[in-house]
């Protein structure tokens, strides 16, 4: 399998150095200049890894991982920032914007790349794989003991966002707001439903309840 990433920073010399490296690894390696080129980049590769600069000119990548993160497709995409600004403050922003990981520049070309390979572990984790289930978020499939179970959009998309996170709460809100999008009017039941037909493909075992709050995605 060649893994994805997507590198985002406004300095060529870093796009060319990095992206170098990191093709020499074996990836597949796409750039961008600036945060709305990444989003974009992001939507048309689907990436496994994202690897963002946050000052960058037009939109920062603060703003470009909440981007991302209202995309369901992008649900499953490890997402860190590469950057010179370490204070803790801008790393706690980097975590609330979404972000799953925070490096500090400078650092060594060896570092970053163990850095990446361990990323690309836990992206590979988030697929959900277990031995009994699989979310192919490329061919937009799940398969299930074998069998490959044809779900609509909508159930994969809110199947994808639980399982994006395993073990995190996922609220109503949250998942309103990422699955069907600030826009759209939907009923109150409207989640309960496409979660009990979710848990009738795939059974019961890998979505849990959490009262008052929302739902949760098990292994």
């Amino acid at each position: 399998m060649t893994y994805r990433i997507l590198l985002a920073d406004d300095e060529p010399d870093i796009l060319e150095f990095v992206g170098y490296n990191l093709r020499r690894e074996g990836y597949e390696v796409t750039t961008a200049a600036d945060g709305r080129a990444a989003v974009r980049a992001a939507l048309e590769t689907l990436p496994h890894l994202v690897l963002l600069d946050v000052m960058m000119p037009g939109m920062g990548g603060f703003e470009a991982c909440r981007a991302m993160r209202k995309h369901p497709q992008l649900a499953g995409t490890v997402i860190a920032f590469l950057t010179a600004r370490g204070e803790d403050c801008s790393q706690i922003e980097g975590f609330d914007a979404g972000g799953d990981d925070y490096i500090a520049k400078p650092v060594r070309m060896n570092v970053l790349v163990s850095r990446v390979k361990a990323l690309l572990k836990r992206a590979e984790e988030s697929s959900a794989d277990d031995g009994s289930l699989k979310i192919d978020h490329e061919r937009h499939i799940v398969i299930k003991d074998g069998e490959q179970i044809a779900l609509p959009r909508k159930e994969f998309q809110l199947l994808a966002l639980l399982a994006s996170r395993p073990q995190k709460v996922f609220t109503r809100d949250e998942i309103y707001d990422k699955v069907w999008g600030d826009s759209v009017v939907v009923g109150d039941r409207t989640i309960d439903v496409h979660i009990r037909k979710l848990r009738e493909k795939i059974g019961d075992r890998h979505i849990a309840t959490v009262k008052g709050v929302g739902y949760k995605f098990e292994f």
